[in-house]
Parts: structure tokens; C-alpha cells; sequence
């Protein structure tokens, strides 16, 4: 059983940033080291991406591998207490990215996620944001 008060729970939760996180750090600085330049949380975009490139169409998300139970990753552990709420709120969590990946896709957006487990390994990270950002320019030279 928890030892802590509602008051003190919802202090630690409300100390859960959600923007400026350490992954998303990490993967603006990759973006940004290979030249390209974003936005921040476009709030007119569903589910508010967390870095925005307009001129090739392209979001990305960083999500928390806790918080977004990211399939097969250590970090996406189960909590041992109120297990009804934490499956009601991971699977609200799950269908509410999928439907908002969905709608900008929709919208002609190309979707990218980062995993926090991920952004770990910055090397291999990088090479595979060097990839998918070039996508966009080898789609756009051959448009011209």
C-alpha cells in the first residue's frame, strides 16, 4: 500500500514535465546538428507535436516510454498499485496517439516517433533522423 497523501501525489505528478523534457532535448539538438530548423508544439496541429517542420511537412514526437507504453521497452513498467486506473490510463494514452498520429497523416503530415529509450543512443539516433529528414529532400529536389 502507498504511504502518500493525494496532496502529495499530485504535487510529484504535476513536477512531470512536459515540454523541455531530457529525450526532447536531446533529439532538437540532432535535428538542429544536421541543419534543419522547427518549430516547438504547434498547438494548431493535433496532439500538439513536440517539434514541427513545416517547410517539408514533417512532425515528431518524443514520447516517455512510461507514459506511452512503448511496446517491449524495460522503461514502460507496470505500477503494482490502482491497476484498474494505470490499464484506463495508458490505453487513453495509446488511443488518443494513434488517433492523433491518424489526423496528421490525414492532414498530409509525415509522422515520426522518438522513443526516450531511444534518445540513449544519440548515434544511432541520429543516423535515423538523417534518414528520415532526407526523405524530404530527395522527395522535394525531384518535384522540381
Amino acid at each position: 500500500m502507498e504511504n502518500i497523501t493525494s496532496p502529495e501525489r499530485s504535487l510529484l505528478m504535476s513536477r512531470i514535465a512536459q515540454r523541455d523534457t531530457k529525450p526532447e532535448m536531446v533529439v532538437r539538438r540532432l535535428i538542429h546538428s544536421l541543419g534543419y530548423r522547427f518549430r516547438l508544439q504547434r498547438r494548431e496541429l493535433p496532439g500538439t507535436p513536440d517539434l514541427v517542420l513545416p517547410r517539408f511537412r514533417k512532425v515528431v514526437f518524443v514520447h516517455g516510454c512510461f507514459w506511452h507504453r512503448h511496446p517491449g521497452c524495460k522503461l514502460a513498467s507496470f505500477p503494482k498499485t490502482k491497476i484498474d486506473f494505470w490499464r484506463d490510463k495508458f490505453s487513453r494514452n495509446i488511443e488518443r496517439d494513434n488517433r492523433k498520429e491518424a489526423e496528421l497523416i490525414a492532414l498530409g503530415w509525415d509522422v515520426l516517433t522518438v522513443w526516450e529509450c531511444q534518445t540513449r543512443k544519440p548515434e544511432a539516433l541520429r543516423v535515423r533522423l538523417r534518414d528520415w529528414l532526407s526523405d524530404s529532400i530527395n522527395c522535394n529536389n525531384s518535384n522540381n
